[in-house]
């Protein structure tokens, strides 16, 4: 629970009684390598925070090709929040690449500490901005740059994560083939 605390701080101040409220409403809960946080076609129905481990977020095109959009590390949340607020399906799975360690909210008590601790809707406001801005600017580059250049700026991106993601989710993510990645590899080192 304490990585979680640390983070949320980053964004505002809790009083201890808040705080206990928080830790009072999370369940830490394993979920192993390729199992689900939340699929396609169901409505999310709660919010998480990675501990430990790395988690995707991906889809299936027209073609029946699976795409990863992004990645989520540790000390981060993880929710789909557009089906988590409105209550549509969502488009796209959330899935752990490792087994993974996480802290969870189910929206009924992610809604109850939204109406009982003032100031936590923008605390979450606050995180969910720099989630957003950071996805923007993680994706952007990949538009523009060569497979190389692309590959390169994943190393930067996720230093942390490169080791644990399999490879066909790397370049699922970078819009190339397992074998062009491979040769990329091969030509860097």
């Amino acid at each position: 629970m304490k990585p979680f605390l640390h983070y949320i701080l980053q964004f505002g101040h809790l009083n201890q009684q808040q705080i206990d409220l928080i830790t009072s409403k999370a369940i830490e809960q394993e979920l192993p390598k390729d199992a689900y946080f939340s699929e396609a076609g169901k409505v999310a129905k709660q919010v998480g925070f990675v501990v430990e481990g790395v988690m995707r977020v991906c889809y299936y095109n027209n073609k029946g090709e699976e795409i990863t959009k992004y990645f989520i590390e540790e000390n981060n949340l993880v929710v789909d929040l557009e089906s988590f607020d409105t209550g549509i399906c969502s488009s796209a799975y959330v899935q752990a690449v490792t087994d993974c360690k996480l802290i969870i909210f189910n929206k009924k008590e992610w809604q109850e500490l939204l109406d009982t601790i003032v100031g936590w809707e923008t605390i979450v406001h606050k995180v969910i901005s720099k989630a957003l801005i950071q996805k923007v600017e993680r994706r952007s580059p990949l538009v523009t740059e060569d497979a190389t250049e692309r590959y390169l700026k994943f190393l930067e991106i996720y230093p942390n994560a490169v080791n644990r993601i399999p490879l066909a989710y790397i370049a699922s993510y970078l819009g190339i083939t397992q074998s062009s990645l491979s040769r990329i590899r091969k030509n860097i080192t």
